[in-house]
């Protein structure tokens, strides 16, 4: 009997799986319809729970500006923090402020930074990352938890593995990430040799607006603004 249950509740589960693809496809058409219009954009990434009398919540939002001014657009997750942050930055800016938000039970909700026409929803968290490595000129990842660390090492295993195209990924605040490069240095690379000597060149540490913008237009002096596959 309790096969028998069990071998319907799995029928129940490929049929609910098999009709899921309808609404992921969904998602994937209307973000590539939507950010395939809006222009070079680089992606800034960090914690939502970053209050804005936080120093990193300030340089996010002069990171943002400064970006804008330079003919950039922003994109970020859409939610609280330094997501906040990046948007109001290139809100303040005048400039392209676009979010990609995600429903989860605690912290997100958009802000009210972002473009009104360009504000994305996703359920799926694999869409949303597409959309962000796709269409991204570049990632600025401030300090964040996990969900800043998924988007830095996925950005960074593709373009290892020459999936996508190169594009800078900046990471800001050197007191927040030295810890973490030690460890690829020391482990990663020196004692277990899992990476090569030439992926550390894919990582800049800055701690400033100007340094962002100084890599930003440097890299893109010599490579051409495009979706990245």
């Amino acid at each position: 009997m309790k096969s028998e249950q069990h071998h319907k509740r799995w029928n129940e589960i490929k049929t609910n799986d098999s009709w899921a693809i309808f609404k992921i496809m969904g998602e994937f058409v209307n973000g590539y319809e939507k950010l395939s219009k809006i222009g070079p954009c680089v992606s800034i990434f960090g914690s939502a729970r970053t209050k804005p009398d936080n120093k990193y919540y300030k340089l996010a939002e002069e990171i943002a500006k400064k970006i804008v001014d330079h003919g950039y657009g922003v994109i970020t997750g859409g939610g609280p923090g330094i997501m906040e942050a990046g948007n109001k930055g290139a809100h303040i800016g005048g400039g392209t402020s676009v979010g990609l938000n995600i429903e989860l039970p605690f912290e997100q909700h958009d802000n009210p930074y972002i473009d009104s026409d360009k504000s994305l929803d996703f359920d799926y968290f694999f869409v949303r990352k597409v959309m962000f490595v796709k269409y991204s000129q570049g990632f600025v990842v401030m300090p964040g938890g996990f969900g800043t660390l998924d988007e830095m090492f996925e950005a960074l295993t593709l373009i290892q593995t020459n999936k996508i195209e190169k594009f800078p990924i900046i990471l800001v605040g050197t007191e927040f990430w030295e810890g973490l490069l030690d460890w690829v240095k020391s482990t990663l690379l020196g004692k277990f040799n899992n990476i090569s000597e030439k992926d550390l060149d894919l990582i800049h540490v800055v701690d400033s607006a100007e340094e962002v913008l100084q890599i930003l237009d440097t890299f893109y002096k010599e490579f051409r603004l495009s979706p990245n596959f």
